[in-house]
């Protein structure tokens, strides 16, 4: 009911933000953590800061979602965390045995000025860290980025933590997924598996976040990079980033630190996108093998038989911004037209890249923007379809419109766990989804001299 009341005039606001089209880095930074294989994520901050992220990953994920955390009461947020961290290190390996503690910061420690790095060399002389486990970090304060930017950070923390090169240069491609589901990331492996391509992939969170039931809880799954593949990542004859604001900046970090190359492609949603990775391993090694050629032909068939029902259909699309590019970019192949566009992670060059793959400027794209203002732009110029999180529902039962639920985080649905959205067979899963809530509108709203059986 409270959605009814959005005003259809829109008013520049500076200082006010309302529902937010983002969450906290440190989110982002667990979720990374998460694809180490024997990894548990600690959260340098108060209680309350590591069970809202538990809690947000859980309840997207329906798994447990173990993390630490530091506790800091108003004595640490006085005389600094630096005791807490410490003993923290101790306890967890001593209890829990993990083979990495993956250390995130939050805005409590980050506003005092604890420095972690000093912390984690100060446990490592007093012996807290045993022979053969790692701690490392990353700097995600809630109070600037993302979730995509804390993943971004702490991918950068796991290259700063184990990479190293032995000397010797392999035909390894490292591969940096971006901050997708697990389904996606087994996708990724799958298809540089297809071509015969040697990789890494990091971090990995498939089997970790999406595994089996099998009657018995496991702390650590089966999933996850191991220490040996993280430290060869220096070694590797390229690195390709999937999305350049969660897979760019490690990228490069590689590049600039052990001179191994990197591209930085579009996550691989849709045909072309697809196409393009693809054709990127092909530059190193990798043969296009006839299942990928067969799934693709597939794909080209769903478009080629439904592409009536797609063509002019007008699109809103609220996410993370390399999601939304690679989407805006399948959407428009498609012959759809894509009307409004926002997210919540900054990136000034985001606006740029929207209108090129929208190939128009005469599209509505803002970042850092906001569930009001997407609802306030819709009601302006009406749109047939909504991509978005769960939090898009209301404005969608609102207004009418059909919802495609993608991105993070999505509390009232399965799916994303297991199927990909990703390559050949995640354009596959979206034109379904797509025709699907087209279709069913078509036949909802239908008068019935037109309820047609064959559509």
């Amino acid at each position: 009911m409270l959605l009814r009341h959005t005003p259809e005039k829109i008013a520049e606001r500076q200082a006010l933000v309302v529902q937010p089209a983002k969450t906290c880095q440190p989110i982002g930074a667990m979720y990374a953590a998460l694809g180490i294989h024997r990894c548990l994520p600690h959260s340098h901050g108060s209680q309350g800061c590591c069970a809202y992220h538990r809690s947000a990953l859980t309840r997207h994920y329906k798994e447990p979602v173990m993390a630490g955390t530091s506790s800091f009461t108003e004595g640490s947020a006085v005389f600094g965390g630096q005791a807490n961290l410490l003993e923290a290190i101790q306890n967890i390996f001593t209890v829990y045995d993990p083979d990495v503690i993956a250390v995130h910061t939050t805005c409590l420690s980050e506003t005092i000025g604890d420095d972690v790095n000093q912390i984690i060399i100060k446990a490592y002389e007093e012996k807290k860290i045993p022979p053969g486990k790692f701690v490392i970090k990353a700097s995600t304060p809630s109070y600037v980025g993302s979730h995509v930017t804390g993943f971004a950070n702490m991918v950068k923390g796991m290259i700063d933590g184990f990479a190293k090169p032995s000397g010797t240069k392999n035909k390894t491609v490292n591969l940096i997924p971006g901050y997708v589901e697990p389904s996606d990331m087994a996708e990724i492996k799958r298809i540089a598996t297809l071509m015969g391509v040697r990789s890494i992939v990091f971090p990995d969170t498939s089997a970790v976040l999406n595994g089996p039931q099998t009657g018995h809880y496991e702390m650590y799954p089966s999933g996850g990079t191991t220490i040996p593949e993280l430290i060869q990542t220096a070694d590797s004859q390229v690195t390709v980033g999937l999305g350049p604001i969660a897979s760019g900046p490690g990228a490069k970090l590689l590049d600039t630190r052990f001179k191994v190359p990197c591209e930085i492609l579009q996550l691989p949603i849709g045909i072309r996108a697809t196409d393009e990775f693809v054709a990127t391993l092909r530059k190193y090694g990798g043969n296009v093998s006839e299942e990928l050629m067969f799934e693709r032909g597939q794909a080209i068939d769903i478009i080629t038989d439904m592409q009536q029902y797609l063509f002019g259909k007008k699109v809103a699309l609220v996410g993370d911004p390399d999601h939304l590019v690679a989407l805006t970019g399948f959407l428009t192949d498609l012959g759809m037209l894509v009307r409004h566009v926002i997210t919540g992670t900054p990136g000034k060059k985001f606006i740029k890249r929207i209108k090129d793959v929208a190939q128009t400027d005469d599209v509505n794209v803002r970042e850092l923007s906001d569930y009001f203002y997407m609802h306030q732009l819709i009601k302006n110029e009406p749109v047939d379809l909504v991509f978005g999180n769960t939090y898009a529902k209301y404005m969608c039962r609102d207004e009418d419109i059909p919802l495609i639920r993608m991105g993070f985080p999505i509390y009232d649905r399965v799916g994303h766990q297991y199927f990909p959205v990703v390559g050949y067979k995640g354009a596959m899963r979206l034109l379904e989804k797509m025709l699907s809530v087209i279709l069913d509108r078509q036949d909802r709203d239908a008068p019935e001299e037109k309820f047609e059986l064959v559509m």
